[in-house]
């Protein structure tokens, strides 16, 4: 299903060039997490998205995708993700998840985030927790990530990020399992695949200057999803929440490289006890 072939590392230059467009893509989603209140739509967040883009010399890459036209994928309450920028009016409450991407001198950026529209006073306890959750998972797939090491390692971790969740907050999360993160480079979806779950392989070896966006995806129920009539916008089955955490990561000999954190996930990988390693 995913594939056996040798990966391809970045060189020195192109992981530069990367971190240009990884850094746009992040001070974006920090400039709109700003502004995502209630009374809001989602077609605003989008407008501003995109001049803060072009003003800052780069392409909204998800405009290069064939038939869609926005520079966001705003995904509120049961929409995973694809979710299409529009009219919606965002109300407290909602779970807005934010996926942005950003084209740099012919390299790319792509990043998610999820945030309780209104803030923690606004929120539903069970999705704060299911925030935390998904949140925790990505970083702990992204630490399981190192030179030599196996691709699909980065499942497995998110898995167990998730198993462990699910047992301390006394739920049932779901990960979704037909969408997965990807290769990223000159392209903002490249192979190979990445799964968010424990598969039977272990997958190829990840070379120095690996470069791969990891997004897992989960649910307050479960792992079932449907597209919308618009032929983009992926809902859960049974109605419940979901969650849509992202980053582009760069895998080098001296350790991790976060290149869609501002910071350059200093703090986060730290924090997971994975070394990090920004490229000079």
């Amino acid at each position: 299903m995913f594939g056996r072939r040798k990966l391809q590392g970045r060189t020195h230059d192109q992981l530069l060039l990367m971190r240009e467009a990884g850094l746009l893509v992040g001070r974006t989603l920090e400039m709109l997490e700003g502004r995502i209140v209630p009374g809001v739509t989602t077609a605003e967040l989008d407008r501003l998205a995109e001049d803060f883009i072009r003003s800052h010399g780069g392409i909204p890459n998800f405009q290069l995708v064939p038939g869609y036209s926005h520079t966001l994928c705003t995904s509120v309450n049961d929409e995973v993700v694809h979710g299409i920028p529009g009219s919606r009016v965002l109300e407290a409450g909602d779970v807005l998840s934010v996926d942005c991407g950003a084209e740099v001198n012919g390299w790319n950026g792509d990043a998610a985030i999820s945030v309780v529209v209104g803030g923690r006073e606004a929120a539903r306890p069970e999705d704060l927790a299911l925030i935390a959750a998904t949140q925790a998972s990505l970083y702990a797939g992204i630490a399981a990530m190192r030179v030599g090491g196996r691709l699909y390692a980065v499942g497995d971790a998110v898995e167990a990020s998730i198993d462990a969740a699910s047992e301390r907050d006394g739920r049932s999360y779901g990960i979704v399992d037909e969408y997965v993160g990807h290769g990223i480079g000159t392209e903002m979806h490249m192979d190979p695949q990445i799964p968010n779950y424990a598969v039977a392989e272990s997958g190829p070896k990840l070379p120095a200057g690996f470069t791969g966006a990891i997004e897992p995806m989960v649910t307050l129920g479960g792992t079932a999803t449907k597209v919308l009539a618009d032929d983009w916008t992926v809902v859960t089955a049974d109605g419940t929440r979901a969650c849509h955490w992202e980053h582009s990561v760069a895998v080098l000999p001296e350790g991790l490289w976060i290149l869609t954190a501002i910071d350059g996930g200093q703090a986060a990988l730290e924090a997971s006890g994975a070394a990090y390693a920004p490229v000079a």
